[in-house]
């Protein structure tokens, strides 16, 4: 694509803008900025990937999936601002998935070791466990909230902190998977997926993106269970006091 086909897109956002003000969203500021900071945030982006491929440093590779980790959770946590302690525990849990998945994708050799497949796979495996942290968080603020006095009554009945909140984690734990699994059901019949999509537009043979695309799918699928349930284990604890009361989000 030249510079000058891509400067059309920009009549995308212009409609974008125009419906806008049209609606009166007052969402046009927002627009603008997302605008500018998408367009450098990725061609920043696709000057250091030319760099880190070239070089196939294990250091900048590991540098820059370490990033993506820390950008992940403090997108993640906004969710759960009043929760302490919540990034670090958003960065223990992504960070086990992704050692995990890409351990696993490395040792059965589905991938090959360098930066062309690493970085993109782990870029798009963080960003939906980042997606599945922050829906965890968003149902687990509502459900603590309408299971309140539930919660309190199982406490005062001798439960646990753990078995009070049991319930409320494994619905918090099913929604966060919500567009997971709804993606899984509709691929390829609603929808070409962004990898699938590349692939075939770069000239690549149909099948063979086919199977890139199931094996992304696959992922993801064990990257939002990994993430949400391993999220659940190590911060509900933070939902209560020392004296097993209730904290207001």
């Amino acid at each position: 694509m030249s510079l000058l086909a891509l400067s059309f897109t920009l009549l995308f956002v212009v409609i974008t803008m125009l419906l806008s003000v049209w609606q009166k969203l007052d969402l046009e500021k927002d627009i603008a900025i997302g605008t500018v900071r998408a367009t450098i945030q990725l061609l920043a982006v696709g000057y250091v990937l030319q760099f880190i491929f070239k070089s196939e440093n294990m250091f900048f590779i590991v540098l820059i999936i370490c990033v993506m980790i820390v950008v992940a959770a403090l997108n993640a946590a906004k969710r759960a601002k009043s929760m302490t302690g919540i990034v670090w525990r958003i960065i223990f849990s992504i960070a086990t998935m992704e050692i995990l998945m890409m351990g696993l994708l490395l040792s059965l050799k589905i991938i090959e070791a360098t930066p062309q497949y690493i970085i993109p796979l782990s870029g798009m495996t963080i960003g939906n466990a980042m997606v599945a942290c922050g829906l965890f968080l968003t149902q687990l603020k509502r459900e603590t909230e309408s299971s309140k006095s539930e919660i309190e009554t199982l406490l005062a009945l001798g439960a646990t902190s753990r078995q009070a909140v049991q319930d409320v984690l494994k619905r918090s734990v099913k929604f966060s998977m919500i567009p997971t699994i709804d993606a899984m059901k509709t691929v390829g019949l609603v929808q070409l997926p962004g990898m699938m999509t590349g692939m075939i537009v770069a000239g690549a043979d149909p099948v063979d993106a086919v199977r890139y695309q199931i094996l992304i799918i696959f992922v993801f699928t064990s990257s939002s269970a990994i993430t949400s349930m391993m999220l659940s284990v190590i911060c509900y604890k933070r939902l209560f006091t020392k004296d097993l009361q209730l904290k207001k989000w």
